[in-house]
């Protein structure tokens, strides 16, 4: 698993403890989620004006004692602007944004044209104790404590530092395991004045909670950078990592500033055994088409419809709890949701991620399209033209799903061999 820290730590329990686990009518099939990536991380950022509203959402799945996750940020957080969320609508809005799979259906093409139809288918925290001479206190490290308070089953301590050895000293002190080279890229941290949001979970309170689940963690506040930190996620990192970006804003797109931002491939129509394989299809068009260093959009779009849908749009209660407090109820939800995705290693993407707000409302998503032959009888002189044109169509679809995902020839045509009926072969 992972706990995706926005405003620096990507991966922040990654950092601090061992962990286990790392646009036209159609018919919604399936969709590329969050969970299809090993390791992928997942933050909701809720952007208006100055104010910063990041959901950090959790799959973690190993033993609470265990969980222990760092975010540089740019201020002193209070407890007012520490909050939890509801899991299941950061789930609820990355099944929405997701890129998906629809298909069709052909009509007969000996009968009457108007009964198209569709299926839809769908290691843990070591405490230090203290022995020999003293431990050097927080004050002789150029350490102070800021704040500290409870949410929840979380108890937080916001510190700043003057250099990153003291930091990285206490903090072994206190029973974070940090990885070698981490002084580094803390020191860029608080050159830049950055303070540092510390949680764990209190397992008297998370043992009383009604759900064993950690809840995701959202902070609040002011700051005239829409920026994205990415380096202290990368110490550790044993190869590629997945982030998915869910961005609010009540103006338009989220771009970003400082990286290639691509769109991804869309609208292609591929063979139907697509369906039994989407999540790998996905994954391996996407490292086969996008170049490196880049910043894919996949969804833009206004909360307020979508089509098709992979997942009913967001209450306005579930905006406003995510950062979108423009949202009012009973009021058609006002906020453009833009999901990007990005891929990166130790040496990749060494600068941090900068976004802007733009105006553009323009609507895209990630589709795919999969068209099912009529399975019927197709004798008649219209059915034999129908023929010839579904086996240029299959064809087609066999050389775009090739040169997408880089799949060899061979397994394309045994795959559509076996999922398509022998006529239309």
């Amino acid at each position: 698993m992972r706990f995706w820290a926005t405003l620096g730590a990507t991966l922040g329990a990654a950092l601090l403890c061992a962990t286990q686990g790392a646009a036209f009518c159609g018919f919604y099939v399936a969709r590329a989620d969050g969970s299809l990536y090993n390791e992928a991380s997942t933050v909701v950022f809720a952007r208006d004006g100055r104010t910063s509203t990041i959901t950090m959402s959790s799959d973690y799945r190993g033993p609470a004692s265990e969980f222990a996750l760092i975010v540089p940020a740019p201020v002193v957080l209070q407890q007012d602007q520490v909050h939890t969320v509801d899991a299941a609508t950061v789930a609820h809005l990355d099944a929405y944004t997701a890129p998906r799979l629809v298909e069709y259906f052909d009509w007969d093409p000996c009968g009457d044209p108007g009964g198209i139809g569709a299926e839809v288918l769908e290691a843990p925290v070591t405490v230090i104790e203290p022995a020999g001479p003293r431990q050097p206190t927080a004050r002789d490290l150029g350490v102070r404590v800021e704040a500290q308070f409870a949410v929840d089953a979380y108890d937080i301590v916001i510190l700043s530092a003057e250099e990153s050895d003291g930091l990285v000293t206490w903090l072994r002190q206190e029973g974070y395991q940090i990885p070698d080279g981490a002084e580094g890229v803390l020191d860029d941290y608080i050159n830049m004045g950055m303070k540092f949001f510390v949680a764990r979970v209190n397992l008297e309170r998370h043992s009383a909670s009604a759900t064993q689940e950690l809840a995701p963690l959202q902070i609040s506040f002011e700051s005239r950078d829409f920026m994205l930190p990415l380096q202290l996620g990368k110490i550790n990192s044993a190869g590629v990592q997945d982030m998915i970006m869910l961005f609010l804003s009540r103006e338009g797109r989220v771009g970003v500033e400082n990286y290639r931002n691509v769109w991804l491939p869309t609208d292609y129509e591929v063979p139907v055994f697509v369906e039994q394989v989407f999540g790998q299809f996905y994954r391996d068009m996407f490292a086969h088409t996008i170049a490196p260093e880049s910043v894919v959009t996949e969804y833009a779009w206004d909360m307020a419809w979508c089509d098709p849908c992979a997942a009913d749009p967001l209450t306005a209660v579930e905006l406003t709890s995510l950062g979108a407090t423009w949202v009012r109820d009973g009021v058609a939800p006002e906020a453009f949701v833009t999901r990007m995705h990005v891929q990166y290693a130790a040496d990749t993407f060494t600068s941090d991620l900068m976004f802007r707000v733009t105006p553009d409302r323009a609507n895209f998503q990630g589709r795919y399209v999969m068209n099912h032959p009529f399975e019927g009888d197709v004798s008649c002189e219209a059915g034999r033209d129908y023929v010839a044109e579904v086996r240029a169509r299959i064809r087609k679809e066999a050389s775009t799903v090739i040169g997408l995902t880089g799949w060899s020839e061979q397994s394309v045509l045994r795959n559509i061999a076996a999922t398509v009926p022998a006529r239309y072969r």
